[in-house]
């Protein structure tokens, strides 16, 4: 995927307060945890954001953490980079620990690796680059209310690993979004971009826009227009149920009494 662009750091020294910080992992000199990142500091998290692939280092422990996330990249789950193999390794480090952790995209496979799942693409090459239709599984509509169009820029899938529950699915790639001993989460699709972030995946992953099933620029962005209020919406929600496993303001009446 392309360079996601400098992350505000003003906004998060806005976040120095009480909650410890969440763990950011990013696979891009220039990559930013976007709207995700503006919304943790909006709930009161620091943002703690490493780049292994640069050097960085992952901690040994979340124990001065309120959890992780893992983001995309242009690499694959799949690549034998050494800081590839070593990340998909450290997530044993939130699944033992029972810390929240959210993988998307490219971090989503990487845990669906290390549960012991297969990445890989459809055998046509169909891609998911734009904007795609999304069904909540019965499980997913009891958790919350789901947006029925979502972003992708990806060219691979995975499977759903032995022991996780499917949230929501997809026609090109079946496997949207899972749930992992009820605190470790993954996305196949994109609810990070902000407008800036999005205008330049669309100038920068041009080339990709051939692939089978690609969408064009001007779909990226006309899809926006009409997607992208709710998306946020259902953002916000979401990071409250992996982060402070608060209930959805739009789950069902009973289900959000059973999760009080």
């Amino acid at each position: 995927m392309p360079t996601d662009g400098p992350f505000d750091r003003s906004v998060e020294g806005r976040a120095a307060r009480a909650k410890p910080p969440v763990l950011v992992v990013l696979h891009q000199e220039r990559s930013s945890p976007g709207r995700i990142g503006q919304l943790l500091v909006d709930k009161g998290y620091g943002l703690d954001i490493r780049r292994p692939v640069l050097g960085d280092k992952l901690p040994e422990t979340l124990a001065g953490h309120s959890g992780a996330v893992v983001f995309g990249g242009p690499m694959s789950a799949n690549d034998p980079d050494d800081f590839v193999k070593a990340e998909i390794n450290w997530l044993d480090v939130p699944l033992k620990e029972k810390r929240p952790f959210l993988g998307v995209c490219l971090g989503a496979q990487m845990l669906v690796r290390h549960l012991g799942g297969k990445v890989q693409s459809n055998a046509d090459g169909s891609t998911e680059i734009g904007w795609y239709p999304l069904r909540a599984t019965e499980k997913g509509r009891r958790l919350m209310h789901w947006p029925k169009m979502v972003y992708h820029f990806h060219r691979e899938g995975f499977d759903l690993p032995r022991g996780a529950e499917l949230l929501a699915e997809g026609d090109t790639y079946r496997n949207q979004a899972f749930r992992y001993n009820d605190h470790a989460w993954a996305l196949q699709f994109h609810a990070e971009l902000t407008r800036a972030m999005m205008h330049r995946w669309v100038v920068h992953g041009e080339q990709r826009f051939i692939l089978p099933n690609a969408q064009q620029g001007r779909e990226h962005l006309e899809g926006r227009m009409l997607f992208d209020a709710p998306l946020k919406a259902w953002l916000n929600e979401f990071l409250d149920i992996v982060f402070e496993s608060k209930p959805a303001r739009s789950a069902p009446a009973e289900q959000a009494a059973i999760s009080a």
